[in-house]
């Protein structure tokens, strides 16, 4: 154990274990909600790196701990091999030189199978919801209560807070209604609704009775 924790202490291990330690703190900021996984993305463009696909400090933070790990098993080995003076001073020069570019190999192979956890395209934002139809899913809408459930452009359904204009003197919804979401309320978080005949619907097939 003491091995480990002298060649970590040392260099060239020591640069990264710093590196190691911002990245670990800045983790655990994220846990606790003190941060944002793409707090950088807007400062820094990874793509001519070929890290490009994954938030800035998921890419920094795989390259951190590969070098980091590369450089601590290189200098135990380097240890144990016996050299000393200008050899070794010489020996770990190199493995500097060479953890970064393994670092960042190793970062770019990973950045591949993990882009597809972080889409380029944002999901979809309650404003993109002002428009479209929704399904009453409570017994009563009114200007304190309701809720609705509405499908997203991607197929994804979202039961969302929706509130009846009391002064519209509009029909009342209840459990299976059809409403249109036409404006939504950013201080109270909820849209508001009307009753929508689907009839009405452009895309709504028209039944010929005669």
């Amino acid at each position: 154990m003491t091995e480990f924790l002298e060649a970590a202490a040392g260099f060239p291990a020591v640069l990264f274990s710093s590196a190691l330690l911002v990245v670990i703190g800045f983790w655990l900021l994220v846990m606790v909600g003190g941060a944002e996984v793409d707090s950088f993305d807007s400062d820094v463009d990874l793509d001519v790196t070929g890290l490009g696909g994954v938030p800035v400090t998921v890419a920094v933070s795989m390259a951190v701990v590969v070098a980091w790990f590369s450089t601590l098993a290189g200098s135990v080995l380097i240890g144990r091999a016996g050299l000393t003076g200008l050899a070794h001073a010489a020996t770990d020069l190199v493995l500097l030189l060479v953890s970064v570019p393994v670092a960042w190999g190793a970062a770019r192979a990973l950045v591949r199978p993990l882009a597809k956890l972080f889409p380029d395209e944002p999901g979809p934002s309650r404003q993109d919801f002002i428009g479209s139809l929704c399904t009453i899913r409570t017994g009563r809408v009114d200007a304190g209560f309701g809720q609705a459930e509405v499908t997203a452009r991607d197929g994804a359904v979202a039961l969302v807070q929706v509130r009846q204009n009391p002064q519209a003197r509009e029909g009342a919804l209840t459990a299976g209604s059809s409403a249109l979401l036409y404006a939504y309320d950013d201080a109270g978080e909820f849209f508001w609704v009307a009753p929508y005949a689907a009839s009405l619907d452009p895309g709504h097939p028209r039944v010929d009775h005669g």
